[in-house]
């Protein structure tokens, strides 16, 4: 869910775009007549981002990140279509199957949410 990766920094940090486009399918029924992209979608584009950060390290070219879990989420405004999103994801811990991020969304350089975001790395089958 995200288009692009403008930098990373292998384990350390990652920031990468979204740009909403007022043809989301969840846009239909999130709310009809007052389109607002869910949170969950932020937090999920958030941690797409992260994992960039943990793929790009050499050691886990045959592993996948998983979502692992997310605390100390805060929404702070609506995003809506047309809206580019700039995700900024610091890795803050990273272990051999497991990470977690601190991870911040902006439109417009203004903040819209915050996370931590917690990622399980596995191998792939």
């Amino acid at each position: 869910m995200i288009d692009k990766v403008i930098e990373v920094i292998p384990g350390k940090r990652v920031v990468a775009i979204k740009k909403v486009r007022k043809d989301e399918y969840y846009f239909k029924g999130h709310f009809p007549g007052n389109p607002i992209m869910p949170g969950v979608l932020i937090i999920e584009s958030m941690a797409q981002a992260g994992a960039v950060g943990l793929m790009s390290i050499p050691e886990n070219k045959n592993k996948i990140a998983l979502f692992g879990g997310v605390d100390k989420v805060r929404f702070k405004k609506i995003v809506r279509p047309g809206d580019e999103l700039r995700f900024d994801v610091e890795i803050v811990t990273l272990k051999s199957n497991f990470g977690k991020g601190r991870g911040k969304a902006y439109v417009d350089d203004k903040l819209v949410c915050t996370a931590e975001i917690i990622f399980v790395l596995t191998e792939k089958q």
